[in-house]
C-alpha cells in the first residue's frame, strides 16, 4: 500500500465551496502528510467478518428491516423483530460461533484502539475530503458528508474517544478505488446513526449501537458489549473482501523431546496472513530428523543421542518476521532386560516302603520317600525277634531302604502292589514255619 507524491488533507476546503469558514482542528488549517509507512493496514475480523449484526445483549428489529449477512448475538439470547425483519445468512445465537465471533470482535476493537492516529481533535467530519489514515477525536460527529479517496489497498480508521453520531441524511461516499472492506469505526461508548443516514465501514462500538429509520449501511453495526437496535434499515455486509495482511506470530508449546529409535513428529504453528512458509536459519535438526518448509512439519526417527537447538524463521512477506529458537532433546532407547529362564524339573515320586522279616518274629515295615525329577528315597524298618536286616529296593530310578531279617521278595520292585502281594507272600511263609514247628 502506498501513495504518490505528498497528499495533503486539507481541513478547510476553500476552493469551489464559497462561505466556509472557519478551522476543524483548532489552530490548523491542514493535517500531516500520510506516508505509506504511516498509513494504516487492514484490521483483520476473522469470523466476525461474516456478520452484519453482532451485539451482546440483544438485537431488536422495527420494521421490514434487511440483513445481508449473518446475524450474531452472544452472550445472551434476546433477538425479536426477525419477521418482520430478514436475515439473509446464517442466525447464531449464543452458541460457538457466535462465541467465536465475540472474541474476533474483541480482537478487532483492541487492534483498531491501539493504532496511533495520523490526526487527532477531530470532531465533525462533515465537509471533509480524507486520504487513508487514522483520524480519532473525543466525541465524533458527521453532519452533511464525508468522502474517502484512495486505492483499493487504502485504509480508514476513525477512533472516537466516546461517542459517534451521524446526523440525519448525512453520508459517507468512496471514491477512486477506496473498498468498504477497508474503513473502521472504532467508539470508545455508544454509536447512533441518524434516520435515512448512509454509512459506509465497520462499526465497531463498545457499547450499543441505535440506528435511526431507513438508514442505509454498507458495512457491519457491532456492540461489543451491548444492543443493537434498528428501524427499517438495510444493512448489507461486505462480501469478497481481500484477505487481511498479518505478519507472523508463532503459537505452540515447547517441542517435545524424541528417543532413539521411535518416530517422532511434531509441527511448528503460527499465525499470519497470508500463510507464512519456514525457514531453519541456524543450528541443525537432530540426526534422523527432516523439517517441511511449507507446513513447518518435524518427523523421521531418532539416530543419536543429544540435545539438538535450532532456529526456526516463519515469514509471509509482510514484516517483521517471526523468529523463534527450538530445542530438542533425544534420548537413548530404553533398555528391556531379559524375561523368562529354564524350566524347573519334574517332581520324582518318593520310593514305595518296603518290608522285612526276621527269624524267631515277625516284622513289617512301611517307607515314605521324596525325591526330585527321577529319582526318589524311601525307608522303612521292622522289628523281629530273630534279628534284624537290611534291604534296598530299587523302583526305576527311585531307592528304598528297609530293615528285616529276611530278604526282601523280588517283588517288591513291582510297586505298591507287588508289595502288597509280597507280604501275603511273607505270611504265608512264616505261617508254614510256625504250623512245621508246632508239628
Amino acid at each position: 500500500m502506498h501513495t504518490t507524491g505528498v497528499r495533503k488533507i486539507f481541513l478547510i476546503i476553500a476552493g469551489g465551496l464559497a462561505g466556509c469558514t472557519g478551522l476543524v482542528v483548532a489552530g490548523s488549517t491542514t493535517a500531516a502528510p500520510v506516508s505509506a509507512a504511516d498509513a494504516p493496514t487492514q484490521i483483520d475480523l476473522l469470523t466476525a467478518g461474516d456478520y452484519s449484526v453482532l451485539a451482546a445483549s440483544s438485537v431488536t428489529n422495527t420494521g421490514p428491516s434487511v440483513l445481508n449477512g449473518w446475524l450474531g448475538l452472544s452472550p445472551q439470547t434476546s433477538v425479536t423483530g426477525f419477521p418482520p425483519g430478514t436475515v439473509n445468512g446464517e442466525t447464531n445465537v449464543a452458541n460457538g460461533p457466535a462465541s467465536l465471533a465475540k472474541d474476533h470482535l474483541s480482537a478487532a476493537y483492541g487492534v483498531a484502539a491501539g493504532l496511533n492516529p495520523t490526526v487527532s481533535g477531530l470532531s465533525d467530519l462533515g465537509g471533509l475530503s480524507l486520504t487513508p489514515g487514522v483520524y480519532s477525536g473525543g466525541e465524533l460527529s458527521l453532519n452533511g458528508q464525508l468522502t474517502l479517496a484512495g486505492t483499493a489497498d487504502s485504509v480508514w480508521v476513525f477512533q472516537a474517544d466516546s461517542t459517534f453520531k451521524t446526523g440525519a441524511g448525512s453520508s459517507v461516499i468512496l471514491t477512486g478505488e477506496a473498498s468498504i472492506c477497508n474503513v473502521y469505526w472504532q467508539v470508545g461508548s455508544a454509536a447512533t446513526l441518524g434516520a435515512s443516514s448512509t454509512l459506509v465501514g465497520t462499526v465497531m462500538a463498545s457499547d450499543a449501537v441505535t440506528v435511526g429509520n431507513g438508514v442505509t449501511v454498507s458495512g457491519r453495526l457491532m456492540a461489543l458489549t451491548a444492543e443493537v437496535t434498528l428501524i427499517n434499515d438495510r444493512i448489507t455486509a461486505p462480501e469478497d473482501c481481500p484477505p487481511s495482511v498479518i505478519s507472523p506470530v508463532f503459537t505452540g508449546t515447547t517441542t517435545p523431546g524424541g528417543t532413539v529409535g521411535t518416530s517422532y513428529e511434531y509441527d511448528v504453528t503460527s499465525t499470519g496472513s497470508p500463510s507464512p512458509t519456514y525457514t531453519v536459519t541456524s543450528g541443525a535438526l537432530p540426526a534422523g530428523l527432516t523439517f517441511d518448509a511449507d507446513t513447518g512439519s518435524i518427523s523421521g526417527t531418532p539416530t543419536a543421542t543429544g540435545s539438538s537447538t535450532f532456529t526456526i524463521t516463519a515469514t509471509n512477506g509482510t514484516g517483521p518476521d517471526a523468529v523463534r529458537e527450538f530445542t530438542i532433546d533425544v534420548q537413548a532407547a530404553p533398555v528391556t532386560p531379559p524375561t523368562g529362564g529354564g524350566s524347573g524339573g519334574d517332581t520324582g515320586n518318593g520310593g514305595t516302603g518296603g518290608s522285612g522279616s526276621g527269624t524267631g518274629g515277625s516284622g513289617s515295615g512301611s517307607g515314605s520317600g521324596t525325591g526330585t525329577t527321577g529319582s526318589g528315597t524311601g525307608t522303612g524298618g521292622g522289628n523281629a525277634a530273630g534279628g534284624s536286616g537290611s534291604t534296598t529296593v530299587v523302583r526305576g530310578s527311585g531307592s528304598l531302604a528297609a530293615t528285616g531279617a529276611e530278604a526282601p521278595s523280588p517283588l517288591l520292585t513291582a510297586g505298591p502292589l507287588a508289595a502288597m502281594l509280597a507280604g501275603a507272600s511273607l505270611l504265608i511263609v512264616l505261617r508254614r514255619r510256625t504250623l512245621r514247628r508246632r508239628g
